[in-house]
């Protein structure tokens, strides 16, 4: 029989956090006096994974004469100590070692599982947990003779300290003012050199007129910075009022290690300045921070970044294996993680293309990042970036009504900050949309795509999204070589802009050179595999496919295009008509169908009025209709 559990009370409650302790239902167990049993019993209960018996060997062993042997004799103490009648929480199967605590309580993991879920965590939640995280991970448990527990448990005590911070951060922005000093007191106390601590204090101080207060802490603090090698000259700024601007993510990436990996290290930032959606520390920061051996979590609080990127980069049976992973710094939650394996030999000849594929990924999952985080906020409390990604995620769903409320977003951030350039083109990007799509008078909305393009280019020159939008303005009004020139120029400013190179092949596809249109969104679809627009790169592949002449293969593009939920008319009307020239007529047909179910009555003229195809593309197009009665 399963012991019996008082109501609300957890049958097993371990404290990592502080001195290990244990107890079963509010009584204190009494520890072996092993270290080595404590600190198997705390890395298995942090471990996210089953452990293997060789791992933990040379995890607490530093060449013992029998390793597998002691471990088991750890492993029955554990039992004694663990186990109940009727449940085994120390499991051993095959060569692997776990422990079963999912219906326990960890203290460490409820503070991982807070901070991983702050939204939705009340102060009346946070106050017992940041109280019970005061302790510092398994205090007076280290194993002078076990270097490698040595290092596992000083990135574990880094880890909790910067949750505890974060949890501290989250209370400072929800208690009564009463309690939002001591707050950030501890809060700093947990990570003195953290920017928001500080930045928080000085904004407390000054709502409550402790002006002398707020100029010492400036002073000292300044100080503590420059003696730690830091650029303190931040706070004087921190203290003065800030204009209305535009802030941007930002993102450091640590360095990857090794010859190649400070390459990688160099052109993923390089790469990602060039983008200009994201602020980027500058290399030299990084690196310093990391010849001090401070944590990527460290870093990402010292440097008030809102993104980390880590990596790490190593040979393996002939192979160069590179695994890369971004975390907000806030949660310590893991955004997005992945493995990149090349030939060892022709490493130096991937390079770009590799570095292209972890730039683009960066971006593209902060954006996504940033698109769900707007989307939580009160528009009455958007700033000028939150408004901007607001906008985004009304304006990649491609109906009407979303494209207007994107407009007001985009507009919204205009207002907010003048300069904000990617916001300009992102406005004239909706009105494309209401020329494309037919949603309102066509003259107007070129019009005021053009003029928002102009606007954007005229405040930043060098972003990609200036010229990105200006070419889709000067491809409305007819002026493709212009269009293509502006394109070209915004993939030559930042070759990872993935939209750029998509929408490149979107007007050669109609009118240009299909054969380099291909390559274009081939290599749009390569950088960004999960883009909101890849109905239209499916579509682009499809037109330039059909006036090569290859109906089959615009066919297979086709169906990828009817298989994406936010698919426009345009692109569907693509896709039924590649269908019919390929004659798969009822694929075709339950295409038509499902456009007519939107637009009814769409005929054939409302997609020539749409696109801009030349004599070749426009026959194939013809033919196609006429076969799916279209035509009339």
């Amino acid at each position: 029989m399963v012991t019996s559990v008082e109501p609300g009370v957890e049958n097993l409650q371990i404290r990592l956090l502080g001195p290990l302790t244990i107890a079963r239902q509010g009584t204190a167990i009494v520890l072996p006096r092993s270290r080595k049993v404590r600190a198997l019993l705390a890395y298995l209960a942090l471990a996210p994974r089953p452990c293997s018996r060789s791992g933990l060997c040379e995890l607490l062993w530093d060449l013992p004469n029998d390793p597998r042997g002691e471990l088991r004799w750890c492993l029955s103490k554990l039992r004694a100590l663990l186990d109940e009648p009727g449940r085994l929480r120390v499991v051993t199967a095959g060569q692997t070692v776990s422990l079963d605590l999912h219906d326990c309580s960890v203290d460490a993991m409820d503070l991982a599982r807070a901070a991983g879920r702050l939204d939705s965590v009340a102060p009346d939640q946070l106050r017992p947990l940041v109280a019970s995280s005061a302790g510092e991970l398994l205090e007076g448990l280290e194993l002078a003779s076990s270097p490698a527990f040595g290092g596992w448990l000083i990135a574990q005590r880094r880890r909790f300290r910067d949750l505890r911070a974060t949890l501290l951060e989250r209370l400072a922005a929800c208690v009564p003012d009463v309690e939002v000093v001591s707050t950030i007191e501890a809060w700093l106390e947990s990570a003195p050199l953290d920017r928001r601590a500080h930045q928080a204090l000085l904004g407390m101080l000054a709502r409550q007129g402790r002006l002398r207060d707020r100029e010492e802490h400036v002073r000292v603090t300044q100080q503590r910075f420059e003696a730690e090698g830091l650029d303190g000259s931040w706070l004087r700024e921190a203290s003065q009022p800030a204009a209305e601007r535009a802030r941007h993510a930002s993102v450091a990436i640590m360095p990857f290690g090794g010859e190649i990996g400070e390459a990688i290290t160099h052109d993923v930032i390089t790469r990602l300045a060039k983008l200009r959606s994201l602020f980027v520390i500058a290399e030299g920061t990084v690196l310093t921070l990391q010849r001090r051996g401070t944590s990527p979590e460290e870093a990402g609080r010292l440097l008030d970044v809102d993104y980390i990127v880590s990596g790490s980069v190593r040979r393996d049976r002939g192979q160069l294996a590179v695994t890369v992973e971004l975390s907000q710094t806030r949660t310590s939650r893991i955004v997005w993680a992945d493995d990149f394996r090349r030939e060892a030999g022709a490493a130096f000849e991937v390079m770009d293309e590799l570095n292209d594929s972890i730039v683009a990924s960066i971006a593209s999952e902060i954006e996504i990042s940033e698109r769900n985080r707007a989307i939580l906020i009160s528009p009455s409390s958007l700033d000028a970036w939150e408004a901007y990604h607001r906008g985004l995620w009304h304006v990649y769903c491609f109906t009407k009504l979303d494209n207007d409320r994107a407009r007001e977003f985009f507009e919204l951030a205009t207002t907010r900050d003048p300069t904000f350039a990617r916001a300009y083109s992102a406005l004239s990007f909706a009105h494309f949309q209401q020329a494309f799509n037919g949603w309102g008078d066509r003259a107007t909305e070129i019009l005021r795509a053009h003029e928002h393009a102009s606007r954007s280019i005229l405040l930043d020159d060098r972003d990609p999204s200036a010229h990105w939008a200006m070419g889709r303005a000067l491809w409305l009004r007819g002026k493709h070589d212009a269009s293509v020139a502006e394109l070209e120029q915004a993939v030559d400013l930042s070759p990872n802009f993935a939209q750029g190179h998509y929408t490149l092949a979107f007007v050669l596809g109609q009118a240009g050179d299909a054969n380099v249109a291909i390559s274009a969104v081939d290599r749009a679809r390569r950088l960004s595999p999960f883009d909101p627009l890849l109905f239209g790169m499916f579509a682009a592949r499809a037109t330039a496919l059909m006036r090569l002449g290859r109906f089959d293969e615009a066919a297979r593009s086709a169906m990828q295009i009817a298989g994406r939920p936010n698919a426009n008319v345009p692109s569907l009307a693509i896709a039924a008509l590649s269908l019919a020239l390929a004659d798969q007529l009822d694929e075709a047909r339950t295409v038509l169908a499902s456009i007519r179910e939107r637009v009814p009555g769409y005929r054939l003229d409302d997609f020539m009025q749409a696109f801009q195809l030349d004599e070749a593309g426009e026959a194939a197009f013809r033919t196609g209709a006429r076969r799916l009665g279209l035509a009339h």
